[in-house]
């Protein structure tokens, strides 16, 4: 026999079931596809570029899974990542740590969401973005979406290839500056990081922009 279960509380039961394609469908149904999600990785380290993505899904091939990178393990994301690349059309953009210093971490970050969806090898007549900004100087409408990454599977796929690749770039960067750990902390704030910058000094891929490391600090 088939259980049932009854409560006055049903939030308890109706959990969030992560993020789906229903804004993407009510937008084909306006008419506005395709439509591509995008998402950036890397706005709070003191070291490495902010990267950011634009993926265009296959609604008949959306990989089963999808959801905010932070949800997900390294191993989950990086078979995702695999996935993602196979099935849909994917721009990938990346603004360094001169730009972030130059400019800020919002413009730079916002820059790079923008030649990322500019990459797409079909343009999109609709972009759906994590957080509270849309990209300026899209060629097409932009929306966008507080804590997209959980809402929209679009954006959760350009949140997922977002964070693999950058952290692939900062393990690799370890290579090139030894003795700072990016390989395991991707340039965050931790503090063997902190005891890496104290020893050594910064290197290139530091932000000066970003406390510890300004000059007035």
């Amino acid at each position: 026999m088939a259980k049932s279960a009854s409560s006055d509380s049903r939030l308890l039961f109706d959990l969030p079931k992560g993020p789906d394609f229903a804004m993407e469908i009510a937008a084909r149904k306006r008419g506005l596809w395709p439509v591509a999600g995008t998402d950036e990785a890397g706005r709070g380290p003191l070291a490495g570029p902010v990267v950011a993505a634009a993926v265009i899904l296959d609604p008949e091939n959306i990989p089963e899974g999808l959801n905010d990178s932070k949800q997900l393990s390294a191993a989950k994301r990086e078979a995702l990542f695999t996935l993602i690349l196979q099935s849909a059309f994917v721009s990938i953009a990346s603004s360094g740590s001169r730009r972030i210093d130059d400019t800020d971490i919002r413009k730079a970050s916002l820059d790079a969401m923008r030649r990322a969806v500019a990459g797409l090898e079909i343009a999109p007549k609709l972009v759906l973005t994590d957080g509270r900004d849309v990209p300026p100087g899209l060629a097409c409408e932009g929306r966008a979406v507080v804590k997209g990454d959980a809402l929209s599977v679009s954006i959760a796929a350009a949140s997922i290839v977002a964070k693999v690749t950058r952290d692939r770039m900062m393990a690799r960067a370890e290579g090139t500056f030894p003795g700072y750990g990016f390989a395991v902390h991707a340039g965050y704030a931790t503090q063997v990081h902190r005891d890496a910058i104290q020893s050594l000094g910064p290197c290139r891929l530091h932000r000066m922009s970003f406390r510890p490391l300004r000059r007035d600090d």
